[in-house]
């Protein structure tokens, strides 16, 4: 069980949930019944993180590149993406679980936003653990938008990094500790590009749908063997002066 984990525990985790297509082609099944089996997998480590006391959880629902996929597809998405967060609004109101969104909400069809928009409100107070969904997300538009939100404030100076965080999409998440990649690729994405600078990466070679909470546990015990100095040196334990007859009795 994740509650019994002993190292330490990432504060918050990014999950970059791949490989549902990938899931159902192998089965000979619809895309799409990869995508409605990820969405059981995701409540499952919602579940499993809250569990194991991570504090953030990210999870990449929908990128600024998947509206290049079909329009049948992205319908598909859709629809799974309200109907996930009407029929789950409960479950994070009775586990005290604070849903936010990431990503650029004025493309999204009206009533997804508006369901979104419902849901965050009722989880506004909780403080269990905050779930962030990242929806029309990508890294480098979620960057654009935030020195675009300091440009709207002045046009002249430097921009500053401090002033740049101060304006992403949830400045009050820290940075990622651990981001997790299923789906056997290795790469990020354009997910969080910013915040996980010196995010610790995870790669799974299990498809999405797959996911459990033993896998949840792996992951968290990997990041929790692993060192992290952010850029900083290693501490190197020193070697006691050995004498030699050159250097005996010299003090």
């Amino acid at each position: 069980m994740v509650a019994d984990i002993k190292a330490p525990l990432p504060q918050h985790v990014g999950i970059i949930m791949d490989g549902n297509g990938r899931w159902a082609r192998q089965l000979g099944k619809a895309r799409t019944r990869g995508h409605l089996e990820g969405v059981k997998a995701a409540k499952r480590i919602v579940r499993a993180a809250l569990a194991a006391g991570i504090r953030y959880l990210t999870l990449f629902t929908f990128s600024t590149e998947n509206w290049k996929r079909t329009a049948k597809e992205v319908s598909y998405l859709m629809f799974l993406i309200k109907n996930h967060l009407r029929r789950e609004s409960k479950f994070y109101e009775d586990n005290e679980i604070r849903v936010v969104s990431s990503g650029n909400l004025g493309r999204l069809p009206n009533d997804i936003v508006q369901v979104l928009q419902r849901v965050t409100a009722r989880t506004a107070a909780f403080e269990r653990m905050t779930l962030n969904l990242a929806i029309d997300y990508g890294g480098r538009d979620e960057i654009v938008r935030a020195v675009n939100r300091v440009l709207q404030e002045r046009n002249t100076g430097r921009i500053s990094e401090e002033e740049i965080r101060a304006r992403l999409d949830h400045p009050e998440i820290p940075d990622p500790d651990l981001i997790i990649r299923t789906g056997q690729e290795c790469r990020i994405s354009n997910f969080l590009i910013w915040e996980g600078a010196y995010s610790e990466l995870y790669f799974s070679s299990k498809m999405w749908p797959e996911w459990d909470e033993a896998d949840l546990k792996e992951a968290l015990e990997a990041y929790g063997s692993r060192e992290r100095r952010f850029g900083a040196q290693k501490a190197v334990e020193k070697v006691p002066e050995q004498s030699s007859p050159l250097t005996a009795g010299i003090r």
